[in-house]
């Protein structure tokens, strides 16, 4: 039986694939080929592999809701109703300004990503978000600057092989 860091293990030319396509997302199967040396096919068929395991989740572009107006970001910790968690997970994914929901440890029991416009639009969004008889408490922060972007990049260096 092969262990499960055997079975989400990458190799070099795993990581510097996805280096290469996390580096510069334009650069299609054919250009990745010749930067990285490997025929067409092996790009292809390294890809769709880290598809099927879901390493790769989406070719999408990444977007910034700053970018969009939505200038603030504020992190809310949910207390909710037990065996209410679907119900909840339901009503947060109906409001578009909540950008990713955690279930979590500790005190609460769900860990809300949120954006706003600004300080009084953030008021709005809390506000609806509280509208849910399922959410008991709720505490709210507000982010004054990421200092570390979400990145995963380290990760596939720190767990491939040397070449």
């Amino acid at each position: 039986m092969r262990s499960s860091s055997a079975l989400h293990a990458i190799d070099a030319l795993d990581a510097r694939l996805l280096d290469l396509l996390s580096t510069e997302p334009r650069a299609g199967v054919l250009e990745a080929s010749r930067r990285l040396g490997v025929a067409r096919g092996t790009v292809q068929a390294r890809l769709d592999r880290l598809v099927a395991r879901g390493v790769i989740r989406s070719f999408a572009p990444t977007l910034d809701p700053a970018a969009l107006g939505y200038t603030v970001t504020a992190f809310a910790n949910l207390e909710i109703r037990q065996g209410a968690r679907d119900a909840v997970t339901a009503h947060l994914g109906s409001i578009p300004e909540v950008l990713a929901v955690h279930t979590i440890t500790g005190q609460g029991d769900l860990l809300c990503q949120l954006v706003a416009r600004d300080n009084d639009d953030l008021q709005r969004v809390i506000d609806q978000l509280v509208a849910d008889d399922d959410i008991l408490r709720t505490s709210t922060v507000v982010a004054l600057a990421c200092v570390l972007e979400h990145r995963v990049l380290p990760l596939v260096h720190a767990s491939a092989p040397p070449p």
